[in-house]
C-alpha cells in the first residue's frame, strides 16, 4: 500500500521526533499504564483497579510532559465514558442508546477538547482525503473477506462464542444485528485508531503506540463477547488497522476493511443461530 503523505513525526514534526527518542523510557511508562488500565476494565471488568491506574498514569505523565498528560488525558475521558456502561451484544433499544451515547462521548470529548480547547486538531478523522485507492488497497479488501471466511466460522461455531450474540430470525432482529455490528465497527476506528493511536503516536514510536492501542481494542471486544482464542486474531487486526491508516491516512478505507470483516461476523451470527440459513460455512 502507497504512503500518501508524510509518516507522523516528519517535517514539523521532526522536533517532536527528537523529544520520542529523548525521553522514551518516562514516557512509555504512563501510555502503558493507561493500555494496562483498559485490559483491567475491560478483560478483566476490574472498576476500582482500572481507575486508579488510569490515575496513577496521569499523575505520572504530569511529571513527566504537559503535553503527555493533556493528550493521555483525552484517551482516558474516552476510557472512562466507554466503562461506565455494560459492554455487551444486547441489541435492545434501550442498551443501544445508552451503549451508543457512552460511544458518542468516548469519541466526542477527545475530538471537541483537542479541536477547541487544545487547538492542536490532534484527532481528525479524515474521510474524503482525495486520493483514490490503489491497486493493491483494492485486493485487499477482497482478501479480508476470504480471512473473515476462513477463520470467523471455525471461531464463532467451534467454540460456542457465537451465543454471546442474541439468536435472531426475525425482519427487525436481523435488522438490529445487523447495525449493531456495523456500528460498533465504525466506532472502534474512530477510537482506538484515530483517537488513542494517534494521541499515543505522538509521544511514541510507531511499534509502541500501535502495541498499546491494540491491547486497548483487544480488551474491549474481550469484555464485548469475543471469548476463547479471539485475542489470537483481533490483536493482529487492531496491529494492522493501526499500520494501515499510518501509510494511508485514510479513516475511509480502513472503515471499509472492518466493515466487510464484520459483514461476515453478521453471516456467521445468522448461520451459527438458524443453522439452515447461509450455509456457505467450513467449519
Amino acid at each position: 500500500m502507497s504512503n500518501r503523505s508524510p509518516a507522523a513525526g516528519t517535517g514539523a514534526g521532526a522536533g517532536r521526533r527528537t523529544g520520542i527518542r529523548g525521553s522514551l523510557s518516562t514516557k512509555l511508562l504512563p501510555a502503558t499504564l493507561v493500555s494496562l488500565s483498559g485490559f483491567v476494565l475491560f478483560a478483566l471488568e476490574q472498576k476500582i483497579p482500572g481507575y486508579g491506574l488510569l490515575a496513577l498514569a496521569l499523575v505520572m505523565a504530569g511529571l513527566i510532559d504537559r503535553a503527555l498528560l493533556r493528550d493521555l488525558a483525552l484517551i482516558a475521558a474516552g476510557l472512562v465514558a466507554i466503562s461506565l456502561v455494560p459492554i455487551t451484544t444486547d441489541i435492545s433499544t434501550e442498551h443501544m442508546l445508552v451503549m451508543g451515547t457512552a460511544m458518542i462521548l468516548a469519541v466526542g470529548v477527545p475530538y471537541t477538547v483537542s479541536r477547541f480547547v487544545y487547538k492542536d486538531h490532534a484527532v481528525k478523522f479524515p474521510v474524503l482525503t482525495g486520493h483514490p485507492w490503489t491497486r493493491a488497497e483494492k485486493w485487499y479488501l477482497a482478501a479480508v473477506v476470504l480471512m473473515g471466511y476462513a477463520v470467523l466460522p471455525a471461531y464463532m461455531v467451534n467454540t460456542g462464542v457465537y451465543s454471546n450474540w442474541p439468536a435472531v430470525s426475525d425482519p427487525e432482529g436481523i435488522f438490529r444485528l445487523f447495525l449493531g455490528t456495523n456500528v460498533l465497527g465504525i466506532w472502534d476506528e474512530l477510537f482506538f485508531i484515530c483517537t488513542v493511536f494517534i494521541l499515543l503516536r505522538r509521544h511514541l514510536p510507531l511499534a509502541q503506540a500501535n502495541v498499546l492501542q491494540a491491547v486497548l481494542f483487544t480488551s474491549f471486544l474481550w469484555e464485548l463477547g469475543f471469548h476463547a482464542w479471539a485475542p489470537v486474531f483481533i490483536f493482529p487486526f487492531a496491529l494492522l488497522q493501526a499500520f494501515i491508516f499510518t501509510r494511508t491516512k485514510s479513516l475511509s478505507y480502513i472503515v471499509s476493511v472492518h466493515l466487510l470483516f464484520d459483514f461476515v461476523l453478521f453471516l456467521v451470527l445468522l448461520h451459527a443461530h438458524n443453522r439452515a440459513w447461509i450455509d456457505i460455512f467450513v467449519y
